[in-house]
């Protein structure tokens, strides 16, 4: 059987994939589906930055506005959600176009990843969130850094679920998710793909993340994390662990000034930007396209996309 295409474009926050996602989706009558971790779920627009309706000119989004900040979302779930809208796009006779900035998420679709999931709460992961309610998530990301290092070098301390999904891994099979989850990685992807990551200079990258904190605020981000504190999502949960989100909760709590806020957010997205570049840089089959090089001409990026297409190639 053809294999059936699909392009990726990811890349650190920031740098610009919402507008180059629209761009490319008109010159190849493709649909986007969103791989990030946030923008999922409803009332989380302003530090998700979220897409605008206006912003999406027309072109239909997927896995946008679809889950409560309540609900559960993991990776599993992400394919499932992910896979079935695929398969929606191309019985339209469309092309997919993943675009979002969690690397987790593209290559567990990609790479059609099999991460053999428990679903079921155990007497084991139930230890482990007892473990993180007491000792905190620091002290739970130190358990996992003993047993699979890889593993808590790549899992924010934050990310008390995927922690615990290591850990609870590793206590179940005696083996460590990462070097599952690196076979797993070797495995041919059932698509005809592209996969784009957008970059840029460092300095210049920063620079617009530190304007879109800015932006952030001005467009209500306080009034947005407290309107979600106010239906009772608390910080406990992951949604609300998010950047930007955790930060405000801390100042609405009392916990520190807005400005010490506001610094946070622009220092830990920042970091997060580097971990970011980080794990792409340890994909296979990745293009890189650096927004520099093209001298930030939309048009010429776009150009240069296109023609890595490998359904272009055959063409020619």
């Amino acid at each position: 059987m053809k294999k059936k295409p699909l392009i990726i474009l990811t890349g650190p926050t920031a740098v610009g994939k919402t507008k180059a996602s629209i761009g490319l989706a008109k010159a190849v009558d493709g649909e986007i589906i969103s791989a990030d971790s946030m923008q999922v779920y409803r009332h989380m627009d302003i530090g998700s930055a979220k897409i605008k309706p206006e912003e999406m000119e027309g072109i239909p989004h997927h896995l946008i506005d679809v889950l409560e900040p309540d609900d559960e979302f993991h990776v599993v779930k992400f394919q499932q959600l992910a896979k079935k809208a695929m398969r929606e796009i191309w019985e339209r006779g469309h092309i997919p176009i993943v675009t979002g900035g969690t690397g987790f998420y593209i290559q567990a679709l990609l790479y059609d990843i099999d991460f053999d999931e428990n679903e079921k709460e155990d007497a084991c992961r139930k230890e482990l969130e007892a473990y993180a309610r007491e000792h905190g998530a620091e002290a739970l990301h130190e358990k996992l850094a003993l047993v699979d290092p890889a593993s808590a070098e790549m899992i924010h301390p934050n990310n008390i679920k995927r922690v615990i999904r290591a850990l609870e891994f590793y206590e179940q099979t005696g083996k460590r998710i990462s070097e599952h989850n690196e076979t797993q990685r070797q495995r041919e992807s059932p698509y005809a793909f592209a996969y784009f990551v957008l970059t840029d200079d460092r300095a210049h990258l920063y620079e617009r993340i530190n304007r879109r904190v800015d932006q952030m605020i001005e467009e209500g981000l306080v009034n947005e994390v407290q309107a979600l504190k106010d239906k009772g999502y608390t910080k406990q949960l992951v949604s609300m662990q998010g950047l930007g989100y955790k930060e405000i909760l801390d100042y609405l709590d009392g916990n520190c000034t807005l400005e010490e806020a506001i610094y946070t957010i622009k220092r830990d997205t920042r970091h997060f930007a580097k971990r970011q570049l980080t794990w792409f840089k340890r994909e296979r089959d990745v293009i890189w396209i650096n927004k520099q090089s093209f001298g930030y001409e939309a048009e010429q990026i776009l150009d240069e996309m296109l023609s890595k297409l490998p359904w272009k190639a055959e063409e020619k």
